[in-house]
């Protein structure tokens, strides 16, 4: 008997969840991270991509954390001398969030490590052509899922 196309879906996205989670305590059982966790070279990692400082509602969508949990989370980090925060320019009420020098140094260093693992973790499972595929179902899946919170937001306001 045929998979109805929704449990498909669902058999695909327990086999996603399965797999991000087997490769996450692979990679955090790596000798890598120093004195930095997961969660806080994620946060590093997300502000190592912008241009500019970011809100932390903005830091937010990018990391797999509740508000509350990155606001302690980036608390932590700017004691530690990793983020800095200066005032919004377009809302004196609001902070935006930036890597410091020690911030950007530490994501480098185990950026590069972890970059290492991730390349050895995914080339000895995957083809060439398996992994184009697989980061073009991860960016479809990816821009879908932030249309529809978009929408929702907009829906609220």
């Amino acid at each position: 008997m045929a998979r109805s196309r929704s449990r498909r879906a669902n058999d695909a996205w327990e086999s996603l969840l399965t797999a991000h989670a087997s490769l996450m305590k692979r990679f955090a059982a790596e000798p890598i991270w120093g004195d930095l966790s997961m969660r806080e070279y994620d946060v590093l990692y997300t502000l190592s991509k912008q241009d500019e400082p970011m809100r932390l509602f903005e830091l937010g969508r990018g990391v797999l954390l509740s508000q509350p949990a990155l606001s302690r989370l980036v608390d932590r980090l700017a004691e530690r001398g990793l983020i800095e925060r200066a005032a919004d320019p377009e809302d004196g009420r609001g902070v935006r969030l930036a890597l410091t020098e020690a911030g950007h140094e530490h994501q480098r260093r185990v950026g590069g490590r972890h970059a290492v693992d991730v390349a050895r973790a995914v080339t000895a499972a995957l083809t060439d052509e398996e992994m184009r595929q697989l980061e073009a179902i991860g960016r479809k899946l990816a821009e879908q899922g932030a249309t529809t919170a978009n929408n929702r937001q907009e829906a609220v306001l």
